[in-house]
Parts: structure tokens; sequence; C-alpha cells
């Protein structure tokens, strides 16, 4: 098991991504603590993963939230910031500052005030930051939020560096299947997924399985640092 004993933190853990990865960390033996902010969808994942792990409620964007998650672990292992909305921050000449400041609060600044926290409690292990593919497959409306993510790869390779022997990277899913891609599309859900995926060279979309083993596999290989690791099934060449 090849995660046996190490405490492993789940940001963003309640459902999709960040969920099936709180699974497959437990079944290779880790200690996993999730958080998210919604108490009730936290709560139903704790069951779902069989009462097995500690959660914590946490807004990312509150530092002082952020700060708790990691209060009562005397070390930690592995990090992973999956949190972050599908939110696309909005035109530039058009949408409220608020609005677009939004991308660049929620998921660079999520992410500085998760590794601030966990750092401390970290001798070695790794830390992996979600990206998306708005950074090489931006579209008109997204301009933050290409940002936003393009910035979380230049901080994960700087931070390589930054943070050794701690290990960091990104993982940049494409279009996944997870309750968060389908509220973002409402009624269109299923019409979006099969008109994105007929453009794919996979011809399919994701799954959060596929993602969770990519995280897995960062956070087990030890040798592998700031690395951006595509699994969109080929998008970002279409």
């Amino acid at each position: 098991m090849e995660l046996q004993n190490q405490e492993v933190v789940i940001i963003g853990g309640s459902s999709g991504i960040g969920l099936a990865t709180a699974s497959l960390a437990l079944s290779y033996g880790a200690n996993v603590t999730i958080a998210a902010r919604n108490f009730t969808k936290l709560e139903q994942s704790v069951e779902k993963l069989g009462g097995k792990v500690r959660s914590v409620v946490a807004d990312i964007m509150d530092e002082s939230q952020v700060e708790q998650i990691f209060q009562g672990l005397e070390k930690v292992d592995h990090l992973f910031v999956a949190a972050g909305s599908l939110s696309s921050g909005g035109l530039i000449s058009g949408a409220s500052i608020e609005k677009l400041k939004h991308p660049i609060a929620e998921r660079i600044y999520g992410a500085v005030y998760a590794v601030r926290h966990a750092v401390p409690k970290m001798k070695s292990g790794s830390i992996t930051l979600m990206s998306g593919l708005f950074s090489s497959r931006p579209m008109p409306g997204s301009a933050t939020t290409a940002a936003a993510v393009a910035g979380i790869e230049a901080m994960a390779r700087t931070l390589a560096l930054e943070l050794s022997p701690i290990r960091v990277n990104a993982v940049c899913p494409g279009y996944i299947n997870t309750p968060l891609l389908a509220n973002a599309f409402g009624d269109n859900y299923q019409q979006v997924i099969q008109s994105q995926a007929a453009t794919l060279p996979a011809k399919r979309i994701g799954n959060a399985q596929e993602v969770s083993q990519a995280v897995v596999f960062m956070m087990t290989n030890g040798f592998i640092t700031g690395e951006i690791l595509h699994i969109d099934g080929g998008g970002r060449l279409v």
C-alpha cells in the first residue's frame, strides 16, 4: 500500500475529483482529511467513504478557515487542492469587478492559503494543484479564469523549486463527468458533453476516477516534480 499511514489532505473533497481521490487514497492505506465549504455535502461524503475520513468545513477563500484544516494534524504527507468552481469570470468589458476577481481569489489565493498552512507540517511528500482546460484552450469570457488556471501551472513549477524537497505538481483536467460540470450546464448537460466528446481524440469525456489516478500517481512517484499532467482526452490539441 503505497500511501500506508500517510496523511493526505484534500481540499474540495466532498464531490467529484476530490471525493474520488479520497476514496483511492483510502484504498492505498492513507489517513485522509477532506475539507469543503458545504457541511451537508461534506457529511454525505464522509458517509460514502464509510466514515473513515476526517472532515473539516472550510471555504478555501477564507485563510482562517483553511488554517483550521491543518490544526490537529502532526504532519502532512500529501496535499491535493481540488477546490474550485467553474465560474468563467465573464467578459472583461462587461462583468463586474467582483465577478472577475472571483477566479483569482478562489484558485490562486486559495492555493496560496493551503500551501502556506500545509508546508510547516511537511518535510517531504507532495502538493498537487488543480489547473484546467482554459489554461491552454481559453474562450471569450474566460480571461480571468484562464489567467487563474495558467497561474496555477506557473505556481506549481515555481514551488517545485521553492519548497524542495517537497514535490509540487498540477493536474489539468478537461471535460470530466462530475456534479460540478453537470450543475454548470444544467438542462443542456447531455447535449454539451456529447458535442464536446465528438471533438476529442478520445471520443468521450473523462471521469473523476481517471483524474484521481493521476493525482495519486503524483503523490506516489517520488521523482516527479514541477510537472503539469493533462487528463483531457486530447482536448488541448483540437
